[in-house]
């Protein structure tokens, strides 16, 4: 029985525990690991002047600072990395800046990584100065803690405001608020303190780009695809050499699959959830179009998130990630439990019960997987901009989908073909110049914040 489908002790703090020498040796595999287990053959930076001032500003005592970085990839982490580890340190000896070492950053990660990476990756994470934080509650040791590295950290914090990774490289998600409100309070804890430093956001786009249009295995992948769904394999060809083939040859394809996982999805609620959707199948099948499409499975998600929501008593309300962080905290309030935490209390009959409800909550909670990865789909994505990389990424989507249905792990995803990263470093946002605002009312002043980073945020990623 897989241990999300078993009664488990509560979910500890995994406290921050900084170890230089775990940095010094991760410093010293990351190229290495990259080299044979990441798609991403190159990293290019650009702005990170502004990040060499910041650092230099922090070092001096002037200035607290959070780097908030797109998340469209589980790879942006290690490009963070290479960024701080690597390019800063490259600008500053050609600015004439001189650090003290390391230069690296805390940061933030989600409480349930170690459940399905590993015990061992909070281990590190924790030893490279990582606090977590769990995201469908008030995590009062968690905000706390991440509140304390924000004012009083070794080094400055960095964090999604995304909150997950989206698989799109060229749409921001709907940002979450905690980032504002972090450096709001930084800024109310230094003034306690009676400190002078300036509180900056930093933002970071972060895209991905073939460096050499994959479109062979992006055609072979999109076969496999469709032999999963039991679909007439189409006559095979040359796979195309440009996008205007790509989406004469291809995108058909791409939207005939995406019309029938609709359309077998729908009969799943619809015939097991007693939830039927308000399309026939004939009137889907009618339509090809990426519009009809995409509100189609808005439709399907929303009911998938029902199911779940129906089983925890929630509330169906929120955004799409407010809904399935409150799902995925219920289902995890069901597994993780007090009373297990001495097994020698339980009765065998107790026991079994336990590992009943938890198996129930992790079946729940797979509703809500479903719809994770398709919070930022158009049905546009690909049509609007027919290139390799957007063509891949919702292929991909469409991938994970289909092998969580499968019963498998998505991870790791398959590789398409060598990338390279882009990233660009924003002009710092100054949260200390909106401390009259904030005082003034709090949650507009946050809310104006949020949306300022999330233009920039796009920006950064659409030049």
């Amino acid at each position: 029985m897989a241990p999300q489908h078993q009664a488990q002790p509560p979910l500890t703090f995994l406290p921050p525990n900084f170890n230089p020498l775990v940095l010094a040796i991760i410093k010293l595999l990351l190229p290495l690991w990259m080299k044979r287990n990441s798609s991403i053959k190159s990293v290019q930076a650009e702005g990170v002047e502004a990040l060499v001032r910041a650092f230099e500003g922090f070092q001096a005592g002037k200035v607290r600072f959070l780097i908030a970085f797109r998340h469209p990839s589980a790879e942006d982490a290690y490009c963070l990395m290479r960024l701080l580890w690597h390019d800063v340190p490259r600008v500053a000896r050609q600015m004439g800046v001189t650090f003290s070492e390391p230069i690296h950053s805390h940061f933030i990660y989600d409480r349930g990584i170690p459940l399905w990476a590993g015990r061992w990756v909070g281990w590190l994470y924790a030893k490279l100065g990582g606090t977590p934080i769990q995201r469908g509650k008030v995590d009062r040791p968690g905000l706390k803690s991440a509140r304390n590295l924000f004012a009083n950290g070794q080094f400055p914090l960095a964090a999604a405001p995304e909150g997950g990774n989206n698989g799109h490289t060229e749409i921001v998600s709907p940002l979450e608020p905690g980032i504002a409100q972090f450096g709001f309070w930084c800024v109310d804890d230094l003034q306690k303190a009676q400190r002078s430093e300036q509180v900056i956001i930093i933002p970071l786009g972060i895209r991905y780009k073939y460096l050499t249009p994959p479109w062979t295995a992006v055609t072979q992948l999109l076969t496999t695809l469709e032999q999963d769904l039991g679909l007439q394999p189409s006559p095979r060809g040359s796979a195309p050499a440009t996008e205007t083939e790509a989406m004469t040859q291809l995108y058909p394809r791409l939207l005939r699959l995406g019309q029938h996982l609709l359309v077998r999805m729908e009969a799943y609620y619809a015939d097991f959830y007693h939830r039927p959707l308000p399309q026939s199948e004939k009137e889907i099948e009618a339509s090809l179009d990426g519009t009809a499409l995409a509100e189609r499975l808005q439709a399907l998600l929303d009911t998938a998130l029902q199911v779940a929501e129906s089983f925890f008593k929630l509330p169906g309300k929120g955004n799409t990630i407010d809904r399935c962080r409150r799902i995925e905290q219920a289902g995890w309030d069901w597994i993780y439990r007090e009373e297990v935490s001495d097994p020698q209390q339980l009765s065998a009959v107790d026991r079994g019960l336990a590992d009943r409800v938890a198996e129930e909550a992790a079946l729940r909670m797979w509703h809500m997987r479903l719809v994770e990865g398709f919070v930022a789909v158009t049905g546009q994505y690909v049509s609007e901009k027919p290139t390799v990389e957007r063509f891949a990424e919702t292929l991909l989507l469409v991938r994970d989908t289909i092998t969580l249905i499968k019963g498998e792990s998505p991870f790791p995803r398959p590789q398409l073909g060598p990338q390279v990263a882009e990233m660009t470093v924003g002009e710092p946002i100054s949260v200390s110049d909106r401390w009259g605002d904030y005082r003034q009312g709090r949650r507009q002043a946050v809310t104006d914040l949020t949306e300022t980073l999330q233009v920039t945020l796009q920006a950064l990623i659409t030049t």
